[in-house]
């Protein structure tokens, strides 16, 4: 498995808190800044044997390793599993979080080997099947994780209505990192 700082990784999400305490940042209002605990292996194995996956190595790590999200890109990162009320607060998930958990979805092939832009004619459904929802930026826009085929472990973004389904990372370490030096 790889490794992940998560020293690093808290100590710059409170560089990020500490520069912005009245949550101005894109999402900040949302994720605060601010990361769950991380998962206990048995929880993310139990979670890749209900859905006949097996999560890319950088971003099981990460939640096995640094936490369960929210701190992240975008409105920041939905948890993997059910989520948790941490300190009486509830995380909002959509209904793009609770579709990805239908049965056998996520373990469908990812239907496209190649990026998909401009306006979307086809349902977003059947684009998204074999991706895992990770963040959510508005507007109908998400981030989606690639769990099979081809581009398993790459990073896209769909936007129905304007972009089109098109990747934005090869990796969810590269794409996290980036939203950590970038803010």
């Amino acid at each position: 498995m790889e490794s992940w700082d998560e020293d690093g990784v808290r100590g710059r999400l409170r560089q990020m808190a500490a520069a912005d305490p009245g949550r101005e940042r894109f999402g900040a209002d949302t994720h605060r800044y601010a990361l769950a605990p991380a998962l206990p292996e048995a929880e993310i194995r139990a979670f890749e044997d209900a859905h006949g996956v097996e999560l890319p190595a950088e971003y099981r790590s990460f939640v096995a390793q640094v936490g369960d999200g929210p701190a992240g890109p975008a409105h920041g990162l939905m948890p993997l599993t059910v989520p948790r009320a941490e300190a009486g607060e509830e995380w909002a998930v959509d209904d793009e979080w609770t579709e990805d958990r239908l049965p056998g979805r996520l373990a469908e092939p990812f239907p496209l080997t190649s990026p998909r832009p401009g306006r979307i004619g086809a349902p977003a459904d059947a684009l998204t099947r074999g991706t895992l929802m990770l963040a959510e930026g508005g507007c109908g826009m998400y981030v989606r994780l690639v769990l099979n085929g081809p581009r398993a472990g790459e990073i896209w973004q769909i936007d129905v209505d304007w972009a089109g389904f098109v990747p934005v990372s090869p990796g969810f370490r590269a794409w996290y990192t980036d939203w950590l030096r970038r803010e």
